[in-house]
């Protein structure tokens, strides 16, 4: 998907110059909501997540009990659900008919839960969040806005490298050499 008129396109690989850098996520959105309040326009600013790395956090054990009332659960939210649209859309059925939607989805929702567990429980038998976590994220800003963008966040311009002092030693194997006259035919250096 290309914005059309974007400076960077989302989700490609360069998404403009680093301003800022945090090792927390909530002190990255502060520094694009200052950014966002001075001015600068939001389709220019990025959120750069670097080093990523995927957290898998067991939260406790399955077994069949554990299974069961899961389901339980889900079934009674599904029973809820279609209790509300047939029942209660329909003033002639008695509140005997919802309760008993009710039932039906807790029962249908722990067998459910209680097959799909039978099948999986010898490849896995605990349960788990998987989390996707960086080591840090960078604050990115487009070419176009980035001296506004370091004097909100108060960072100062970065300094430039001073290009290399000619040398007069003879250049290095693979190293390009521009000639700056160009060779008169017919005659050879000694």
């Amino acid at each position: 998907m290309t914005m059309m008129g974007a400076p960077f396109a989302p989700g490609s690989a360069e998404a403009g110059e680093t301003v800022a850098s945090f090792t927390a996520y909530d002190k990255a959105q502060k520094a694009v909501s200052r950014l966002i309040a001075a001015d600068v326009p939001a389709r220019e600013i990025a959120i750069v997540g670097a080093g990523l790395r995927s957290v898998e956090r067991v939260t406790g054990r399955l077994g069949y009990a554990a299974a069961a009332r899961s389901g339980a659960v889900n079934g009674l939210l599904l029973g809820v659900l279609f209790a509300a649209v047939f029942v209660l859309g329909n003033s002639s059925v008695p509140i005997q008919a919802f309760v008993g939607v009710l039932f039906l989805g807790m029962a249908v929702g722990m067998l459910l839960s209680l097959l799909m567990y039978a099948l999986v429980r010898r490849r896995r038998d605990y349960a788990s969040v998987m989390q996707l976590t960086a080591d840090h994220y960078e604050v990115r800003v487009a070419a176009g806005s980035i001296r506004k963008a370091r004097a909100a966040l108060g960072v100062a311009e970065a300094p430039r490298p001073a290009p290399p002092a000619p040398s007069d030693a003879p250049p290095q194997y693979g190293e390009r050499v521009t000639p700056t006259e160009p060779p008169v035919p017919g005659q050879h250096e000694s």
